[in-house]
């Protein structure tokens, strides 16, 4: 599949906000982070501001963007639209817990509840967004159990760094909180490492012989291609990448989400302001970098169906 920046930009940024809004709530109500009014705005603030930009972004892939809202009444059978409710949905809660953390300084009574269901709404908008990939069956590389727990773990661990790096400018120190970010470091290295392992070893169920009905393992060649010059299908369901560059760009993405956010957590948890704030920035960063390319190798190693019609061996 061809990679739609926006929608990258889209997954990868709105992930980070939602990990980062349901942290907050969460610390917030458990009363493991201070209710300090600046730090309530700065929390929330940043994780409003990387989840609205996503959700602008995402209407760039749209052929006809002044259309979108009608993408909310297939609510009942697509999750691209039970996606766009939740999204929508969420920042009725972000609202009244940003009012109880930085306006009343507290969490308790109905501001709990509405801290509660603002985690559960951001944790079930960023499942819809892997859903979205996962019940697309003609294309292979996405329809992996894998696919959904890989959007849930990279969204809680970029949201975890970024939460780490606010907690940091506030003199919020504890191993708790770097312990936050250590859990899903891992997680999302077995999870992509299952995904990758998957992809590369297993098959796709399409094949020419299956696309004109003459079974899988059927002997089909092309005989002529059916354009003579690439056409719209080809250029966004046919996208390819060699396997070089891909296992090129999974290593450099794998350092900077990985490699470089575990090296600077582990050193800065309990080190002075003037270390652990530009440290933990640092390793956000990072991890929100290679996110971006993670996304990037999502989109461009899965290959649609469509293309065993123009020459693909399998998909």
């Amino acid at each position: 599949m061809h990679p739609a920046y926006s929608v990258i930009f889209f997954t990868a940024c709105s992930g980070a906000g939602y990990g980062l809004i349901a942290l907050m709530a969460l610390y917030g109500v458990l009363q493991e982070a201070p209710l300090d009014p600046w730090l309530g705005a700065a929390g929330l603030g940043i994780g409003t501001v990387l989840v609205t930009a996503g959700l602008l972004a995402s209407t760039f892939h749209l052929g006809r963007p002044e259309r979108a809202w009608r993408a909310f009444s297939q609510w009942k059978s697509s999750w691209l639209s039970r996606e766009g409710v939740l999204a929508t949905a969420t920042y009725v809660p972000l609202a009244l817990t940003g009012w109880g953390w930085i306006a009343e300084g507290s969490l308790g009574g109905g501001f709990s509840v509405f801290a509660v269901v603002l985690a559960m709404l951001c944790v079930l908008t960023v499942h819809a967004t892997g859903m979205i990939y996962a019940t697309l069956r003609t294309i292979h590389a996405w329809h992996n159990r894998m696919t959904v727990p890989g959007y849930l773990a990279f969204a809680w661990l970029t949201g975890a760094l970024w939460f780490h790096a606010v907690a940091q400018m506030f003199g919020v120190r504890s191993p708790e909180i770097a312990l936050m970010v250590i859990i899903p470091l891992f997680l999302a290295w077995y999870i992509k490492r299952a995904y990758w392992r998957s992809i590369d070893g297993t098959r796709g169920p399409g094949t020419p012989g299956s696309a004109v009905g003459l079974g899988r393992d059927s002997t089909v060649r092309l005989l002529d291609p059916p354009h003579t010059q690439e056409n719209f299908v080809q250029r966004e369901m046919g996208y390819r990448i060699a396997r070089k560059h891909a296992q090129k760009l999974r290593r450099i993405s794998f350092v900077a989400w990985f490699v470089i956010p575990a090296i600077l957590t582990a050193s800065t948890a309990q080190s002075e302001a003037w270390i652990a704030v530009p440290g933990t920035l640092a390793a956000a960063l990072s991890a929100s970098a290679g996110v971006l390319v993670e996304r990037w190798l999502f989109f461009a190693e899965a290959t649609h169906v469509s293309a065993l019609y123009y020459g693909a061996q399998e998909a």
